[in-house]
């Protein structure tokens, strides 16, 4: 089992950017890796993916401001978040598609 841990979450103004990481405890060469986010009183939401071959997947919400990569040397997959609006608010999650694999999440707050 891999182990996911999340970081680079905060409080930023609207307008403002993030950049999101997630590091595996072992190799994730082999994995589809996805960002989900969960706002208060919503269900979870996929953000983006990305496959092995570094196709990716974008929500309609988020697409043009989000992108997401991963470093297979690093066991890492990033979330690069832009133009930030108040309902991008929520706890995202580094996830392994197919696995139920998910970290503890990281809090970002898009508030003036």
């Amino acid at each position: 089992q891999v182990q996911l841990v999340e970081s680079g979450g905060g409080v930023v103004p609207p307008g403002g950017s993030l950049r999101l990481s997630c590091a595996a405890s072992g190799s994730i060469d082999f994995y589809v890796m996805a960002w989900y986010r969960q706002a208060p009183g919503k269900q979870h939401e996929l953000v983006a993916s990305i496959t092995t071959i570094s196709t990716t997947y974008y929500a309609d919400s988020v697409k043009g401001r989000f992108s997401i990569n991963r470093e297979n040397a690093k066991n890492r997959v990033y979330l690069q978040m832009n133009s930030l609006k108040p309902e991008d608010t929520a706890v995202y999650y580094c996830v392994v598609v197919g696995h139920n694999y998910w970290g503890h999440g990281t809090q970002v707050t898009v508030s003036s």
